[in-house]
C-alpha cells in the first residue's frame, strides 16, 4: 500500500491527538505535560518515521509502547 505524505501526515496526527488524549484520561497528565511527553518520546520519533510501519498500528497499541517507555526509560 502506498500512501502520500499528506496522508501520512495525517495518520500520524490522528494518532498523536489519541495517543495525547490517552495520556491525559488514563495517566492523569496535565495537557501540557501530555504533549511534552509525547513529542519528547522515542515512540514519536518511531511513529513519524515511515518505515517502522508504526503509523499503521492501531493508537491502543502504540499507547502500550509509549507507556513501556515511560515506565522503562527506553522504547521496547
Amino acid at each position: 500500500m502506498t500512501i502520500t505524505e499528506e496522508q501520512f501526515r495525517f495518520m500520524v496526527e490522528d494518532i498523536s491527538a489519541d495517543l495525547i488524549e490517552r495520556l491525559v484520561s488514563r495517566e492523569h497528565r496535565s495537557l501540557k505535560e501530555a504533549v511534552d511527553i509525547l513529542y519528547s518520546s522515542d515512540t514519536y520519533k518511531a511513529l513519524t518515521r515511515p518505515e517502522t510501519g508504526l503509523y499503521v498500528q492501531s493508537s491502543g497499541y502504540i499507547f502500550e509502547y509509549l507507556t513501556s517507555e515511560l515506565k522503562t526509560g527506553k522504547l521496547s
